[in-house]
């Protein structure tokens, strides 16, 4: 990061500064949340005092202090509702709560305040335990099985009202980290609901649903209940936790051993006591058929062993894995996410089965229950997985991105090739040791326990016929063969998900980024670098252009990027190239000078707007014409701002995490699709080439952020070019101004010649004084017409009038293209490039915009 020294007296001069570190953020954070700590210091003493320091709480303190059926109703201890609150149960909850308090509370009253901060723990904290202990009450009251089982508990749980704190706190929030918060934790407590069901998950749940309310009250702001639209990186991120988080489940499940959840089946497959093989065959001998006992011993026997452990944890790790995948927006990662929840769904049934079956042997009476419960908690069961796959479908134009084919034809031979030599080798040899299997087995029962050998066992396990290998080598691949393949799945799959393109693409994107750097390639040439774009390079190696095939129209990005005496030739090269792949070419945002070659070649040019180019050699912003400018410039360094220029690898954590909020508050003030093509997103400014102009506040929070990228000449840059633009809601106004003609000034001081405005679409440069406007022509009559039907939705000639203040330098950029009927599809070609991904829901908010 770089700095200049600025005085208020000399404006004309960046006023550049620095950004908070990561540890003075944390440092900042730690002083605004008294309560918060205030909490933690109340869980220790109150642990210290009650003996829940060093163990769990005892029947006499759990009885005086807990929240529960029978305390709170039956006993009459109404002050538990509170009491339950700040006092852990044990040493594990004690850590959680005292780090809960000061990382989520912090956050909630660094949010709100610490007045409101105060009255949302109360509040929700009595909310969750008062109606969840009465809901309990009445259950019980009525024979409801979860309600009936978990009367007799007793809770402490200092979470209760930290969870609903930091729900409620989401309304003072941006877009970004509203939508972050809410959705995740709304996934964890249901995670932990249906897996474990414990009466403190419970309460918790019911605790955060009563912080949306109460935290739009509190911000007076009824908008903060409704769904803001998110950007498509913030979409995949979202999908991929709410996957993420759904992985762990099988876990809690595990740990918690609980029946009185949905998901519960599972968990009772992993004994205490390994059931021994000789002895439950002496037993139950080899007469058909089989007690419910001995079944019972068989299944366990059939899902005991370390390679049956493992293969119980496939559907967790091929989730985490499609979760990742979605992260990357891969459509290899929707498929999967798919195929597991399905899998789950489809297995519901036979996982119920085992669960009923084993659970009985576990001392579990499932008679206790009614069927109407039974069946209900069948239904939950598959609701979860069912929600994940709507949200999936819903979702799906987020995750597009396929892997070349041959990596993909790779995949399935790897993933086919190992599944077939698996399964044979376990059936060859089970046909070997057909006898010595218990109970006795026929080749038809061996061929279907082949297929078990590859699913996990709680979904099959009690699935007739359930079978033993006798023999040694048998036994180990009855044990490992379906482990062994899952690994070779998740190994090929991650090595798939990586493969974004060829070994020779991504040295081809290099040997592009070295050509841009020796000839340059305009303003606008660095565009050629962003995803999307296809490098192609003339016979001799020394010119290169970008370019994007859509529906047969190959769109190059800006001019061709070599050296000036082979404009000519290089065009003619990339035309005939097209022409070959019966492409028809179209040069887009070209500058005049190769125009010329156009009219050699008989193609026709239009105009798309005009680039606003400042030439920094010398810049001074004196004078009327730049009184606007210098306004801003000079308020800026009244009100204590400040600029860093920087790169996105240099940035603290901190910082990085404002510029994602700003940037999906931006988003989720408009319903209209992101464009792109030659506009820039989050994604383009990771770019180690490309430089951030940060604005600083005073406090150290971001106000504003834009994106350079470099314009070369002979291996050095002489130039840069404005992309990215945001700023944060409660900024300076006129920000924007002074950050940009802060960076002017910067790079005049760096000795850069130029600063591009960027090409303004559909725009047209004003004419001179005394100057004519040219005949109208068809074209330019639709172009007018396109400008003004979309400034409503773009505000592209807002955005033209904005760049004017900088008293730029105006230069017409245009596309070429050789047949004058292809316009239409060109038109539409162009169009997808920019909106390549609209929703219907986008599509009908840009007619209702358009047409206002």
């Amino acid at each position: 990061m770089t700095e200049t020294q600025t005085t208020a007296e000399a404006p004309d001069v960046a006023p550049a500064g620095r950004l908070r570190t990561t540890g003075e953020a944390i440092a900042g954070f730690a002083r605004r949340i008294p309560f918060s700590f205030t909490l933690a210091a109340v869980l220790l003493i109150t642990a210290a005092i009650t003996g829940t320091v060093v163990g769990a709480a005892s029947g006499d303190t759990a009885a005086y202090w807990a929240a529960g059926v029978l305390t709170t109703f039956d006993g009459g201890s109404w002050w538990t509702i509170v009491t339950a609150q700040v006092i852990p149960w044990d040493p594990f909850q004690l850590v959680v709560g005292v780090i809960a308090s000061i990382v989520l509370l912090g956050i909630a009253e660094r949010r709100m305040g610490t007045w409101r901060a105060i009255l949302a723990f109360l509040v929700t904290g009595t909310v969750g335990v008062l109606l969840g202990t009465t809901l309990q009450w009445l259950g019980s009251l009525a024979g409801e099985w979860w309600a009936s089982d978990t009367s007799i508990d007793l809770t402490l749980d200092p979470l209760t009202g930290i969870v609903g704190a930091l729900i409620t706190s989401t309304a003072f929030m941006g877009p970004l980290w509203r939508r972050r918060i809410r959705v995740l934790t709304l996934a964890f407590l249901l995670i932990f609901v249906l897996y474990d069901g414990d009466s403190s998950n419970v309460y918790r749940l019911i605790a955060a649903l009563a912080g949306y309310p109460l935290g739009a009250a509190l911000a007076h702001d009824a908008s903060a209940l409704s769904l803001r639209r998110s950007s498509f990186r913030e979409t995949r991120t979202l999908v991929a936790s709410v996957v993420a988080v759904t992985a762990i489940g099988p876990i809690v499940a595990l740990v918690n051993r609980s029946a009185f959840t949905p998901f519960a089946f599972g968990s009772f497959m992993f004994a205490d006591d390994p059931v021994d093989f000789d002895q439950v065959s002496r037993s139950c001998g080899d007469a058909a058929p089989l007690s419910d006992a001995c079944l019972r011993q068989l299944a366990l026997l059939s899902s005991q062993g370390v390679g049956m452990a493992v293969l119980s944890f496939v559907p967790v790790l091929l989730l985490l894995l499609a979760a990742w995948a979605l992260h990357k927006g891969r459509r290899f990662g929707f498929w999967l996410a798919i195929s597991v929840n399905v899998a789950i769904v489809l297995f519901a049934r036979t996982g119920f089965d085992l669960s009923t079956m084993l659970g009985e042997a576990g001392g579990t009476d499932w008679n206790d229950y009614g069927i109407a419960e039974l069946f209900g908690w069948g239904i939950a069961a598959a609701l979860l997985p069912i929600a994940v796959i709507v949200l999936l479908v819903l979702t799906r134009r987020r995750f597009r991105i396929r892997s070349p084919r041959d990596a993909f034809r790779r995949f399935l031979t790897i993933v086919l090739g190992s599944l077939i030599v698996l399964a044979g080798a376990y059936f060859v040899v089970g046909l070997a040791t057909l006898s010595e299997f218990w109970p006795a087995a026929s080749v038809v029962d061996l061929l279907v326990d082949t297929f078990k050998r590859f699913v996990p066992p709680h979904f099959l396990a009690a699935t007739d016929p359930i079978v033993l290998p006798g023999h040694d080598l048998t036994s180990g691949l009855f044990q490992w063969v379906g482990a062994a393949f899952w690994t070779i799945f998740i190994v090929a799959a991650l090595l798939l998900v990586n493969r974004t393109s060829t070994a020779s693409t991504t040295a081809d994107e290099e040997r592009f980024r070295v050509l841009l750097r020796r000839h340059g390639g305009g303003t606008l040439g660095f565009m050629g670098t962003w995803p999307g774009n296809v490098p192609w390079f003339s016979a001799d190696g020394d010119a290169a252009i970008a370019y994007r095939v859509i529906n047969g129209i190959a769109i190059t990005m800006s001019d061709p990027i070599c050296a000036p005496t082979e404009d000519g030739r290089v065009i003619r090269e990339f035309a005939a190239f097209c022409d070959a792949n019966s492409w028809v070419p179209v040069f887009y945002s070209v500058h005049p000078r190769y125009l010329p070659v156009f009219d050699e070649l008989g193609w026709l040019h239009m105009s798309v707007g005009e680039e606003t180019i400042v030439h920094t050699k010398g810049l001074e912003m004196a004078g009327k014409p730049w009184q606007k400018v210098r306004q801003a410039l000079n308020r800026g360094i009244k009100e204590g701002l400040t600029t860093v220029w920087t790169t996105w690898d240099e940035l603290p954590l901190a910082t990085v995490a404002e510029i994602n909020a700003i940037s999906e508050e931006w988003v989720a003030e408009k319903e209209l699709p992101e464009m792109g093509f030659t506009l820039g997103a989050m994604e383009e400014l990771k770019d180690p080439e490309v430089k951030l102009m940060l604005a600083v506040g005073p406090d150290g929070r971001m106000q504003a952020i834009t994106s350079w990228l470099p314009v070369y000449r002979d291996d050095a840059v002489v130039g840069w070019t404005i992309d990215f633009m945001r700023r944060a809601d409660e900024s300076m106004n006129g920000v924007m101004e002074f950050l940009i003609a802060s960076a002017a000034l910067h790079m005049k001081d760096e000795g850069a010649e130029v600063l591009s405005l960027s090409g303004a679409p559909l725009a047209a440069k004003p004419l001179a004084a005394g100057e004519e406007p040219p005949e109208p022509t068809v074209m330019t009559r639709l172009l007018e017409f396109l400008g003004r039907t979309l400034e409503p939705a773009y505000g592209f000639t807002s955005l033209f009038r904005f760049k004017a203040k900088f008293n730029p330098e105006y230069e017409t950029i245009s596309m070429a293209y050789p047949d004058p009927l292809a316009l239409p599809t060109i038109g539409i070609a162009i169009g997808k490039a920019y909106l390549p991904e609209v929703s219907p829901k986008e599509a009908v908010a840009l007619v209702k915009t358009l047409t206002k």
